[in-house]
């Protein structure tokens, strides 16, 4: 069995280490480190891209460790400069804890909260609010006990500072310039409460992990220590986690299981292998063996149903996992009548609908006349030949009559019909009053 440095590099997973490297590593492997990963709540919900992080803290857990996810209670009410080229836009105090409750509970589904029964050193997953410490510090203590530390010349030195100040035009407000002092109190605050001696982050906060540990340094004498991971980014430069309809979120009232499942399932093969390795848990062997699947048998698609059942069955549970497979078979299948409202809706959430009035329908519409009006043929004798050849299907039922009219009756959830021409093409009729 690996441990967890030789797991860490077999994923791709580290970045950057803080010297010395060898120490970081052996207390990697030897278990008993308390480390933490910190995120600032912009939405309600965690997304794709950043369960990454906690995926890693996951990991850490797993190989002895005890992780905090620490929320950014208080450096959320300024944002951090990193990774943005305009100021953000600040949130109140009360949007903020809003934000804070759906993250919670999506947390505590990844890590585990209870001391594991007879070890020797507590892993339980702590969830901290860092507003509990920024906000009963005063300007003027923090100033003189945190800034003092530091030089102007230090910050903006630091890549998300000096990007910004040499855009004149945007330049960068105080209120930013000063996140990566709060962030390094938060490890100094962290290091003191709870012991923590590593801090983990994405490429992109390097430099605020350093200035925590140049704090720590120089306030408690004390060795910690900093790692990176890669920035997961998609073929067009931007942050994995969004697909074309928009970010995909861990709350399956933002993003449905369903959604999730077919993301992932759709990873192109050049970066399903890079997927398995950051966000499951297979084993060394079982992704390796997958990457030879994908290599020789691309179209059976291994890898990827692989990726989207570890992903979904971890936030949303093993059940759900069955629910996205029989909706999916069910896409193309008569199945299809079964399915509930809000699964017929997730499984056909990228088909274009048409509008037609139920009482249109009510009366009669022609297959060929809904053939051509939702576009997925070009004329009626293309509906003519599409039905005479086989290719025109109603809920999945192929249809050999070309003087087959659609009625109320055909409606799922009194509401929908499914159109599909060949086995690609598929259209949503949905009946309006």
């Amino acid at each position: 069995m690996p441990t967890l440095s030789e797991d860490l590099a077999f994923r791709g997973l580290i970045s950057q280490m803080t010297e010395p490297r060898d120490e970081l590593i052996r207390r990697l492997d030897q278990g008993g480190l308390t480390v933490y990963i910190g995120f600032d709540p912009t939405a309600d919900s965690l997304h794709l891209g950043s369960l990454l992080q906690q995926v890693t803290l996951r990991r850490f857990q797993l190989a002895g460790h005890r992780p905090i996810s620490l929320a950014g209670g208080g450096t959320g009410l300024i944002g951090d400069p990193g990774g943005k080229s305009d100021e953000r836009n600040l949130l109140t105090k009360e949007v903020l804890e809003e934000y804070l409750v759906g993250i919670r509970a999506q947390l505590a589904t990844i890590l585990d909260l209870e001391p594991a029964p007879g070890a020797d050193f507590d892993t339980s997953a702590l969830l901290l609010n860092n507003a509990e410490w920024l906000g009963n510090i005063s300007a003027i203590d923090f100033m003189r006990d945190v800034g003092k530390h530091f030089t102007v010349n230090q910050m903006i030195a630091k890549e998300s500072v000096r990007s910004r100040i040499e855009r004149p035009e945007q330049g960068i407000s105080y209120t930013e310039f000063s996140y990566m002092l709060l962030q390094a109190y938060d490890y100094l605050h962290l290091h003191r409460a709870h012991g923590c001696d590593l801090q983990i982050g994405g490429s992109d906060q390097w430099g605020n992990i350093t200035m925590g540990i140049d704090l720590i340094r120089r306030v408690c004498a004390d060795e910690v220590f900093g790692l990176t991971t890669p920035l997961l980014l998609k073929p067009d430069g931007t942050k994995y986690g969004k697909s074309e309809s928009g970010t995909l979120w861990l709350d399956p009232t933002r993003t449905s299981p369903f959604a999730l499942y077919q993301h992932l399932f759709n990873s192109e093969d050049a970066a399903v292998g890079e997927l398995l390795r950051y966000y499951t848990f297979l084993d060394q062997a079982e992704i390796e063996a997958l990457d030879v699947e994908t290599g020789e048998r691309p179209h059976q698609r291994a890898a990827q149903r692989a990726l989207a059942r570890a992903v979904v069955a971890l936030v949303h549970g093993e059940a759900e996992v069955a629910k996205c497979e029989e909706a999916a078979a069910a896409l193309f299948s008569e199945e299809i009548t079964s399915l509930s409202e809000e699964m017929l809706l997730a499984v056909t959430e990228d088909a274009p609908t048409t509008d037609i009035a139920r009482s249109e329908i009510e009366v009669g519409v022609s297959l060929i006349e809904a053939l051509e009006r939702t576009g997925l043929v070009a004329s009626r004798s293309e509906a003519r030949r599409a039905i005479e050849g086989g290719g025109a299907n109603v809920n999945n039922v192929r249809q050999n009559d070309i003087e087959r009219v659609l009625k109320l009756d055909d409606l799922l959830h009194g509401r929908y019909l499914v159109l599909r021409k060949g086995r690609q093409d598929v259209h949503v009729i949905r009946a309006i009053t």
